[in-house]
């Protein structure tokens, strides 16, 4: 017997355990709008209204990817749903681009740049995803991003009502960390200078005009006087002033081009996380007026690329800035989904290069930023050695102001629960909502739901779950011939099954056989 007609003779139209990455999960997306799936989800999302941090620990197929799914889809739900109280989501889960990066600073390295890799490198990394998910809302509104965050009718005049310093702010945010997926920063840069009214012309731009028709019109002085045959020495003095003036104007344009080259060469090498030239950082600031740049953070003389980039108050006024813009828009913050740590081809799943990445984001302040959610989906190995940290370490995360969930446990009854909403979730009749259709019923009636929920005990968390109730069904099928009507599954199959699995999930957690 094949496992389509089985699972068909059941009412389900697909294998509900067949899939076992969440990411590529079908069945988990028709689940995704239920009840959330582990008794630990309300307490790791908290509260929108008011941003929280959760550290979360977790074995490989624990359902990390799958709550950071969920919270994903909660998010967009309540933002379309609500229009005072949303939040920016902005995923922290694919690491690849900034880490790749930030290795050829460091001409290849990669060890040198995980030990270098400091709690500014990840506020800048926020920052930049979370100002152009901003922007692509503002500037780009049939954008997938934009369809999430959703921003009043009236938004452009709320931000025109704001003061100049203000709508500066906003301006300078992106020419720091915007990186818009198709197009150039610098084009969303002008659009947006042009929409908040920030003026046409630069003091750059009219000081090097005003030289160059002081020289033109010295330089035709001079030619009039030559050409005059009256007394041409009498405008010998205008022309001199014309010229001197003139030169000295562009004199003045050339040194405060030479000043802005050296700022936007600094704050290029300060961030580093974002892939962003002098040029064309000089593209956008050159726009700005002075004042309105000498006053942001990030303008002085960065500290040397041989040591790790520790927090400093200028990232949290810039994050504080990208609040205020968003609480004009009735956000109440950011929250931010970071998973996926051992990923990156620099980590390759080693517990010893995820340690240097992820410890300096362990700062109490970093956490208790207002108006910022932190929500940390990690691997289990890095709670393993978390524990070993001093005292002092612990004292400066307070991880027990952090929401943590040190490690994501499932029991056998919420493994049975979740086995048997993916049953109905394949069900025809619309993911199941009111059906009574649990998992016991693809059994004998000698095989109870006692013995199912002790059975999926020995299997701890949701992938290996699923390993087992699909190696169950596929024992069954082989056994079973095409032409007996045998819908329903043995004890000594379910036994036999619960004995290989059990196995296999020990042999794992002892190192002696992969995933």
């Amino acid at each position: 017997m094949n496992i389509e007609k089985f699972l068909g003779h059941h009412g389900i139209n697909a294998n509900p355990f067949a899939a076992e990455e969440a990411s590529l999960d079908p069945v988990l997306d028709r689940m995704i709008d239920g009840t959330p799936m582990h008794p630990d989800y309300a307490k790791i999302l908290g509260r929108l209204d008011k941003p929280s941090s959760a550290v979360v620990f977790g074995e490989k197929g624990s359902g990390k990817t799958a709550i950071r799914r969920m919270i994903e889809r909660h998010i967009a739900r309540h933002n379309q749903a609500q229009e005072h109280d949303r939040v920016l989501l902005v995923p922290y889960d694919d690491l690849n681009p900034i880490l790749d990066h930030m290795t050829r600073l460091y001409r290849g390295d990669e060890q040198a740049m995980l030990d270098h890799f400091g709690l500014a490198d990840h506020q800048d990394a926020i920052l930049g995803r979370a100002v152009t998910r901003f922007l692509d809302a503002l500037l780009a509104p049939d954008s997938e991003n934009a369809a999430d965050a959703p921003l009043p009718t009236d938004t452009w005049t709320r931000l025109r009502k704001t003061g100049r310093d203000q709508r500066a702010d906003l301006l300078i945010l992106a020419a720091y960390y915007d990186q818009p997926a198709s197009g150039s920063s610098a084009a969303r840069f002008n659009t947006l200078r042009k929409r908040l009214r920030l003026g046409w012309k630069t003091p750059h731009q009219a000081t090097l005009q005003a030289g160059i028709l002081l020289l033109i019109a010295g330089a035709l002085l001079a030619i009039g006087s030559a050409l005059e045959l009256g007394n041409p020495i009498a405008l010998v003095p205008a022309t001199g002033v014309s010229l001197a003036t003139g030169i000295a104007l562009i004199a003045l344009w050339t040194w405060k081009r030479a000043t802005l080259w050296t700022r936007c060469r600094h704050i290029a090498k300060e961030l580093r996380p974002i892939d962003r030239s002098v040029e064309e950082l000089m593209a956008m600031l050159g726009k700005v007026s002075p004042a309105d740049l000498a006053r942001q953070p990030l303008t002085r003389k960065p500290l040397p690329i041989d040591g790790p980039k520790h927090a400093d108050d200028g990232r949290y006024r810039l994050t504080k800035r990208l609040i205020d813009a968003l609480e004009l828009l009735d956000y109440r913050g950011i929250l931010v989904l970071m998973d996926r740590v051992d990923e990156p081809t620099v980590i390759s799943g080693n517990p010893t290069r995820m340690r240097p990445l992820i410890w300096p984001i362990f700062d109490n302040k970093f956490f208790q930023q207002p108006g910022v959610g932190l929500k940390l989906l990690l691997p289990i190995e890095l709670r393993h050695l978390l524990f070993r940290e001093s005292q002092e370490f612990f004292q400066e995360a307070r991880l027990d102001k952090q929401g943590l969930v040190d490690r994501l446990s499932w029991t056998g009854a919420t493994l049975y629960d979740l086995c048997s909403s993916r049953l109905r979730a394949c069900q025809p009749s619309g993911g199941g909502g009111g059906t009574d259709f649990y998992l016991v019923n693809l059994f004998d009636e000698d095989v109870t739901t006692p013995m199912l929920v002790d059975a999926l005990d020995q299997m701890h968390q949701p992938r290996d779950a699923f390993k087992f109730v699909y190696d169950v069904i596929q024992e069954h099928c082989r056994r079973v011939p095409e032409d007996e009507e045998n819908f329903r599954i043995p004890r000594l199959t379910l036994d036999n099954a619960r004995q290989r699995q059990a196995q296999r999930v020990q042999d794992l957690y002892r190192g002696l056989s992969p995933a």
